[in-house]
């Protein structure tokens, strides 16, 4: 069965309503052409729920836009969905991927996350060439993908009733001579009638030299779900670090404030704790949301993921005018990055054929009800933290 408008349809009464399931749902593909976006190749999920999302195919296939019933949920910045041929990351000291940084998801790795810097490439055996420059948060974000195949599939649900999917898939790969050769295997797939979908990933080793693997999701909310008073919902138990004096300028981890100029980025690493089946749930969500049309109010956007995928969780408050993001940041390595890793012998490698595993689900929660449910979610896991300002333990797992 298929919930779509209110009502549960089976494929053949759904079928029975349009001469092209496209009506209601589907994935089309099409290529942005003004300005620096120019040739971006792109494919537009429709859920038929009033959810939809652009899948980015030549930026390592990440989100660009989402949309639920005309309100936004991902970030835009001044830059736009730049393409890469216009994008030198290793530029600026690093720091080229700040003219291209835009939309709900950029990938960041696939053998580096966190600050530009020179890192160790001995490994590679390339005598000329000991140290390699990493930019900020990797390549992988900036790399055009092969398309393998989208479109609409039918099959049986866990409760063995029909249900249609909505699917992409393609790989990227981020490889030198004399370096590393490691390749990102996406699929994304979406429910017809859910406002949400999941990200299987898939990063392995096609080279024969041992490489590091970091590997974070750098999911990216703007107005409206962000807003003055927005909650930052997760089973948060410990802040370990921040960049930041904790009461510096006024704004706690849990409740969001208005646009402000001057505001320096403030950046957590959470400790967070999981339920039963090892999944950790966060959302940014906006109870004073309104739609407009009437109806239950709030709106707010999720993210849940396996722990052991990714052991750390950052949080980015971008809270500066004109920019106005927050940014969940499930990932491999602690934020004070591959050295420190190295130190505490918990940097991952990868060897010929090894492959790292991640599987991750965005959805829309739309109005109080929803938000309710995922909020006793959380609580169920780890109750909010006593205090909004909170100071770093450095209690480092």
């Amino acid at each position: 069965m298929v919930q779509l408008y209110g009502k549960d349809l089976s494929l053949k009464q759904l079928r029975a309503r349009t001469g092209s399931l496209a009506q209601f749902a589907g994935v089309r593909p099409f290529t942005l052409e003004a300005g620096a976006e120019q040739g971006v190749r792109c494919l537009e999920f429709r859920t038929g729920t009033g959810f939809s999302f652009t899948v980015l195919l030549d930026r390592g296939m990440d989100i660009g836009d989402a949309n639920h019933r005309g309100a936004s949920l991902g970030w835009h910045s001044p830059t736009g969905f730049r393409h890469p041929s216009f994008n030198e990351p290793e530029s600026e000291n690093g720091f080229g991927v700040m003219r291209s940084f835009s939309g709900l998801l950029m990938t960041c790795g696939l053998d580096h996350i966190l600050g530009a810097g020179d890192e160790d490439a001995r490994h590679f055996n390339y005598p000329h060439r000991d140290r390699i420059n990493m930019p900020l948060h990797g390549r992988a974000g900036f790399i055009p993908a092969t398309l393998g195949g989208f479109g609409l599939e039918e099959r049986k649900g866990p409760d063995g009733e029909d249900e249609l999917i909505l699917w992409c898939q393609g790989e990227v790969r981020q490889a030198a001579v004399f370096g590393e050769n490691l390749r990102l295997v996406r699929r994304i797939e979406a429910r017809v009638g859910e406002s949400s979908f999941t990200l299987h990933d898939r990063v392995d080793n096609l080279g024969f030299s041992p490489t590091p693997h970091m590997f974070m999701y750098h999911i990216n909310l703007g107005y409206p779900v962000l807003d003055e008073g927005s909650r930052y919902l997760a089973p948060v138990t410990d802040c370990l670090w921040t960049a930041h004096e904790p009461t510096a300028q006024r704004v706690g981890y849990r409740t969001q404030a208005a646009p402000q100029h001057p505001f320096e980025e403030q950046v957590y690493e959470h400790q967070v704790a999981a339920d039963a089946q090892g999944r950790v749930p966060v959302a940014l969500v906006n109870d004073g949301f309104d739609s407009g049309r009437g109806g239950d109010p709030g709106l707010g956007f999720a993210v849940e993921y396996q722990h052991d995928m990714f052991p750390s969780l950052y949080q980015w408050q971008c809270l500066q005018s004109g920019l106005y993001a927050f940014g969940i940041e499930p990932s491999t390595n602690h934020v004070l990055g591959r050295q420190f890793a190295r130190e505490r012998q918990q940097l991952q490698w990868l060897e010929h054929g090894d492959r790292r595993d991640y599987e991750t689900r965005f959805s829309v929660l739309d109005g109080s009800n929803e938000i309710k449910v995922f909020e006793q979610q959380v609580e169920n896991i780890a109750k909010p933290l006593a205090s909004e300002f909170v100071t770093p333990s450095g209690r480092w797992r």
